[in-house]
């Protein structure tokens, strides 16, 4: 298995199988059901993505999901979801003056 708690700024993580039941989890994500359920159903979701509409796509590799101050990254390796809960740091809002654009 791999060591999610070596993972730099992780606060939390999940390991799941791909039916979404927990295997074993640590940290903000201890006891996360809630979490491994909301999971399941953006990895479902993102299973039913059009083919047509996104040709090359065979499934998702990575998926990030970003809050202000932290990020939940999801990932399928060896049969396995892992789910690690990162805190970032928060980005300062992006300035553009989008009046200069239109014309």
């Amino acid at each position: 298995m791999l060591s999610v708690d070596r993972i730099p700024d992780q606060v939390g993580y999940l390991v799941m199988t791909e039916d979404g039941a927990v295997v074993s989890s640590g940290g903000e994500l201890e006891n996360g059901e809630r979490i491994a359920n909301v999971v399941a159903g953006l990895i479902s979701l993102c299973d039913k993505v059009d083919s047509t509409a996104f040709p090359g796509d065979k499934g998702f590799k990575k998926i990030t999901v970003n809050y202000e101050d932290h990020a939940y990254v999801i990932c399928l390796s060896n049969k396995k979801v892992y789910v690690v809960k990162r805190k970032t740091s928060p980005q300062p809002p992006m300035e553009t003056d989008l009046s200069s654009n239109i014309s």
